[in-house]
């Protein structure tokens, strides 16, 4: 498994990593995703690691905690061999302090998360959001103490705008504090809007992509075709509201090209939508999501080979979709040769 620098930090992470929002199964959303128990995970743990696959990527209200339990007990006696990376910030409780990034959330839910990890360290701690309420100032000094208490060791941030993740990162460098090196975003074939202004802005900045759902949502699985109904066992049925809207044609084309591609290359279509974002600018890490130990080994078959240019260009154009005002603007063509990013 090829490693890469998370952003502008020395921390190498491998360009897979597994997405454990399917241990545990509890609630509407984290129930469709999956409901992989301690047994199976374990399992899965053991062929991530196999393959080098190291990174473990989790989150406190994944199933209200139960994902962070059963992945620590996965990792129980090997928590050297893992990187962990959890997120924190969205509602885990009915109390006025159950959510958001003020001092006295992000210090209980470090400890906490600590606890169901079985860890003393995470490796890599993010924001699932970003909290209008409290004043960056508080978050980033507490994040600070976190780093300076061991508890912590990189910081990344998760479903910010270009203007909140910058003003972070502004913050930070004026007080001397840790920077945010990730950026956890939704980025795939179907969804490209991380690359109007996150993908220049981690470029300009040294943060490095994190990437979540690169199968869109479970639409890029292969499952899914032109004037054919929707599998039943598909999670779309349930997560359908949850998920980013695609234009049905749009999808199609894309699903298309995708088939096209998969047969010259003899892979299959999550392999080759994978390989496509190992391809883009800024990315670090893709992060692969899995029900069974077959779609674990298919997702981590990704990777050791690559799609051509005039593959990527294939791609490109019929997953392509024109961003609004400022980010194509009308004199856009006249600097195509400059920008640092696919224009």
């Amino acid at each position: 498994m090829d490693t890469r620098f998370l952003g502008r930090s020395g921390l190498a992470v491998p360009v897979l990593g597994f997405g454990a929002g399917t241990f545990g199964g509890k609630g509407p959303l984290f129930s469709a995703w999956g409901d992989t128990g301690a047994d199976q995970a374990r399992r899965m743990v053991d062929l991530c690691l196999e393959a080098g696959a190291n990174l473990f990527d989790t989150a406190d209200v994944y199933s209200d905690g139960a994902s962070e339990e059963i992945l620590g007990a996965a990792l129980a006696g090997r928590r050297d061999r893992a990187l962990i990376s959890t997120k924190t910030g969205l509602r885990l409780g009915d109390g006025p302090n159950d959510a958001g990034a003020s001092r006295i959330r992000l210090l209980r839910a470090v400890d906490a998360s600590l606890r169901r990890l079985r860890t003393d360290y995470i490796d890599l701690l993010q924001l699932h959001a970003f909290d209008a309420m409290t004043p960056v100032e508080e978050t980033l000094s507490t994040l600070d103490a976190l780093v300076r208490a061991g508890k912590v060791r990189y910081l990344g941030a998760s479903n910010y705008a270009g203007w909140q993740l910058m003003k972070s990162l502004a913050v930070a460098d004026a007080h001397g504090w840790p920077r945010f090196v990730a950026n956890q975003a939704y980025y795939s074939l179907a969804g490209r809007d991380y690359e109007w202004e996150l993908m220049p802005l981690g470029l300009d900045q040294g943060v490095g992509a994190v990437v979540w759902s690169p199968l869109g949502w479970g639409r890029l699985t292969g499952k899914l075709r032109r004037g054919q109904p929707l599998p039943a066992q598909s999670r779309l049925h349930a997560t359908a509201a949850f998920a980013p809207a695609v234009d049905d044609e749009r999808l199609f084309r894309i699903v298309d090209a995708l088939d096209a591609v998969a047969a010259e290359t003899g892979r299959t279509v999550p392999q080759v939508a994978i390989n496509w974002l190992l391809q883009r600018p800024t990315v670090s890490t893709v992060l692969i999501g899995a029900r069974s130990e077959a779609q674990l080994r298919d997702n981590l078959g990704a990777v050791g080979w690559a799609l051509d240019a005039g593959q990527v260009a294939r791609l490109d154009a019929a997953s392509a979709v024109e961003p609004p005002y400022p980010y194509y603007p009308y004199w856009r063509g006249q600097f195509a040769e400059r920008s640092p990013v696919p224009v």
